[in-house]
């Protein structure tokens, strides 16, 4: 049986840095063209040859041996060709901020090689400018707006709103592996492991550091209040991520549902690509205020 997002004439496709339930994907029909996961010795595409929870156990066996990398634009590709076969007759890619990965750049690759293709389809590719569940509220309110019926152009406004007033804040559990992410050197990485330090941190295009917490419950309550300084009393959307702390994760699904009017609260697992420099132990939300 074929259901609505069927038959819609814009299709949706993101990364899995957008960190998207299967029930999510499923049901929005949205394209997800997967990263890599490299580990000894081997290649895995994060959400289709390895879990979330896979990789992290990965890592936890030996983190330096634990790498990442984009895909190809053939893979966006791909995700092109296959939507136009289920009847879309143009696209919307939302890619991870382009100055977090070079995931962008190669989703533009493919639209030249698409539209050279195809020349009749229409491709637009929009910088998320964030990442995990923010990045995921983009590409899930690009889809529903597809769904509705809507245009490219509707469509990529309606992307465009949510992408201006989403927000992600993100607590790591330890700063031993950030100098993986080649802004942090190694030495203050283990100074500040030594000294049990939990950043807070943003994305809006980059990372930025919002404070630091000496326990998790701190960290969290910093979180919270920050997030209630943002929206005040109004409804909000809002996804909870954990980096192989489901536990933990679970905890604060339940805080955030009781102090907010959510509109709309889902849990996922925080991408592996970003985990690998975050560290396990990881918790996330992403937010955004309105109807």
């Amino acid at each position: 049986m074929r259901g609505r997002a069927d038959l819609n004439t814009v299709a949706v496709v993101t990364d899995s840095i957008a960190c998207l339930t299967p029930e999510q994907r499923q049901t929005h029909n949205i394209g997800v063209v997967p990263l890599m996961v490299n580990f000894g010795g081997k290649s895995y595409r994060d959400g289709v040859d390895v879990s979330a929870t896979q990789a992290y156990e990965f890592f936890l066996q030996k983190p330096d041996d634990f790498t990442t990398s984009t895909p190809g634009p053939l893979d966006f590709v791909n995700a092109f060709r296959d939507a136009i076969k289920r009847g879309a007759e143009s696209i919307l890619c939302i890619t991870v901020s382009s100055r977090l990965s070079s995931t962008h750049t190669v989703g533009l690759m493919a639209k030249q090689y698409a539209v050279a293709e195809m020349p009749k389809v229409r491709v637009e590719v929009m910088d998320s400018w964030t990442a995990s569940a923010a990045e995921g509220f983009i590409a899930l309110a690009a889809a529903r707006a597809a769904e509705s019926g809507a245009r490219l152009d509707e469509v990529v406004k309606a992307a465009a709103g949510v992408k201006d007033r989403v927000a992600l804040y993100v607590l790591l559990d330890t700063v031993r592996h950030v100098y993986r992410s080649g802004r942090v050197p190694r030495i203050a990485s283990q100074a500040g492991s030594v000294l049990n330090i939990r950043p807070l941190f943003n994305i809006s295009g980059k990372v930025h550091l919002m404070g630091v917490a000496r326990s998790r419950e701190r960290g969290l309550d910093s979180i919270l209040d920050r997030i209630k300084e943002k929206v005040g009393n109004k409804p909000v959307h809002a996804a909870v991520m954990h980096a192989y702390a489901p536990d933990a994760a679970i905890a604060l699904k339940e805080r955030v549902a009781k102090e907010f009017r959510c509109t709309e609260l889902w849990l996922t697992e925080f991408s592996p690509l970003m985990g690998y420099a975050c560290g396990t132990g990881t918790l996330a939300v992403a937010f955004y205020s309105g109807d």
